[in-house]
């Protein structure tokens, strides 16, 4: 069956608009303006045509949709193939919607080398969408890598005073543990004789090689997500990042490791994820407890929620290897909530400095007083980000727990303390800077957010209630995809133990 290439289409749009930007001349005022608007209609466009596949989406198949390819590299049967299924469609959605949202964010704020900053958040959106989309480790890997560049730039020319330092710190961690994935899809490729991800999944592993991918793959992915202890370029990242830089990282760029956990890690190394389950436990808890700790000492609003970012993937990897339906979906649910909430957050600590130029929690206090508006919707994101029931951010966390309990209390015990100390550093912040009397003068001209800045909200918060709400659009694209991959998983488990007892 042919159709139209929607998912090239989505992919590649953004090339188009970085290209038009590109190409734009005259004075340095037209030039800015222009940039800023054919970025705008880009990215709303792309959002608008990704909202085309969701509205077009079968809930209740787990087969890969709207599939495309062609002939790429014929000679060792590398092929350009998209797809998307339940795990990807949803990741889609969030970058398309989170590009506008970010060009939107840096209007006024963003004045130098504007066109060159959002050519970069067009490619960067290309990259995003393409590595949810591929169907074949090779596309994959591409575009895995490929999103380095971008987010480089981002960070490195428009970033904060050790914005060269923040920019090749992330960039060694993320391409170091990449180097081994690379080595790991060539070790499959010579295998299983194709790098077509279909095929990979379906095809079994020697337990002894399995051992050796899954540690390769993880080592990518541990980074990226990122855990507990190759987490630390994350808080440098995102304090010199810009504000939409940091949005896109927190929202987007972290959910390539638990993507690339649920995509290849569990279905392709299944005997090896149930060998590393306790590790992968161990290593979540400690995340989810030190980094909360970490968190309630920090001074830097930033650097705060970058922790807290750390702590709640936490709960990702937990409920991806529960292997229970609750737990994956729950994982997944997170790191969409979590995508939301985190976007939502850094952008708020970017409203405020843009007007005092401080991310120092102590040079705020009685914001209240100032700005009613900006208060009330910090409020929602705050709760949302501790998991109050009526938010994106409980339904997550509620189902991580529910899935970890059937297989191990303590974990699910030890999990749950997260939620306490995810309460205390939040309602922290919430205090020091909202409440209080205005301590410095500085406060006292400050004004409440602006048309722009409150459309830039007006998305997200409506996504946060809805999600937390009624969430069953949500779970439904995920829910036949994940009980298809857990009885997959099991599937090959028994075979491996059938295997295992004969040669006994």
């Amino acid at each position: 069956m042919t159709h139209f290439p929607i998912l090239s289409l989505l992919t590649f749009l953004p090339l188009v608009g970085a290209f038009f930007v590109l190409t734009t001349r005259g004075e340095e005022k037209v030039v800015t303006r222009n940039a800023r608007h054919v970025a705008l209609w880009t990215s709303l466009i792309n959002f608008l045509l990704s909202l085309f596949i969701w509205v077009n989406f079968d809930t209740t198949t787990a087969d890969y949709q709207f599939v495309e390819s062609a002939e790429w590299m014929p000679a060792f049967n590398i092929n350009y193939k998209m797809g998307i299924d339940g795990f990807s469609m949803l990741f889609v959605l969030l970058a398309t919607l989170l590009t506008p949202l970010c060009v939107l964010a840096s209007w006024e704020n963003v004045q130098v080398r504007v066109k060159e900053y959002m050519i970069s958040f067009l490619v960067l959106e290309t990259f995003m969408i393409g590595m949810f989309c591929a169907m074949d480790m090779v596309v994959f890997y591409i575009f895995f890598e490929a999103v380095l560049i971008p987010m480089f730039l981002i960070i490195g020319v428009w970033g904060g005073p050790n914005r060269v330092y923040a920019s090749f710190k992330f960039f060694l961690y993320t391409l170091l543990g990449s180097v081994l994935m690379l080595l790991a899809i060539m070790a499959m490729y010579f295998d299983a004789g194709t790098t077509d991800i279909l095929a990979l999944t379906s095809h079994r592993f020697p337990i002894d090689l399995q051992i050796w991918l899954w540690l390769a793959f993880f080592a990518s992915f541990a980074v990226k997500i990122p855990m507990w202890p190759v987490h630390t370029w994350l808080p440098d990242a995102h304090v010199e990042a810009p504000t939409a830089g940091s949005v896109v990282l927190a929202a987007v760029l972290l959910k390539f490791g638990g993507y690339g956990l649920l995509r290849f890690s569990l279905p392709m190394f299944p005997e090896a994820s149930v060998m590393f389950t306790p590790l992968i436990y161990t290593l979540s808890v400690v995340a989810i407890i030190y980094t909360s700790l970490v968190a309630l000492a920090q001074e830097d609003m930033k650097k705060l929620i970058a922790y807290s970012s750390v702590a709640h993937m936490g709960f990702v990897t937990i409920g991806a290897f529960t292997l229970t339906v609750q737990g994956i979906e729950g994982s997944i649910y997170q790191m969409l909530a979590h995508g939301v909430i985190s976007a939502a957050l850094f952008l708020i600590v970017g409203v405020v400095y843009d007007r005092i130029h401080s991310r120092n929690i102590s040079d705020y206090g009685g914001l209240v007083h100032k700005m009613p508006a900006y208060s009330l919707i910090f409020m929602l994101f705050m709760l949302a980000s501790v998991g109050l029931p009526g938010t994106a951010g409980f339904v997550g966390e509620f189902l991580v727990l529910v899935g970890v309990f059937q297989v191990n209390t303590w974990v699910a015990a030890l999990a749950a303390t997260g939620l306490i100390l995810g309460a205390a550093y939040m309602l922290y912040l919430y205090r020091r800077v909202i409440f209080g009397a205005l301590p410095k003068e500085s406060l006292a001209a400050i004004g409440d957010m602006s048309l722009r800045e409150k459309a830039v909200f007006a998305p997200l918060i409506i996504l946060v209630i809805w999600m937390g709400i009624y969430p069953t659009p949500f779970l439904d694209v995920m829910h036949v995809s994940v009980e298809h991959m857990i009885g997959n998983i099991e599937t090959a488990l028994q075979a491996g133990q059938a295997v295992t007892v004969a040669g006994q």
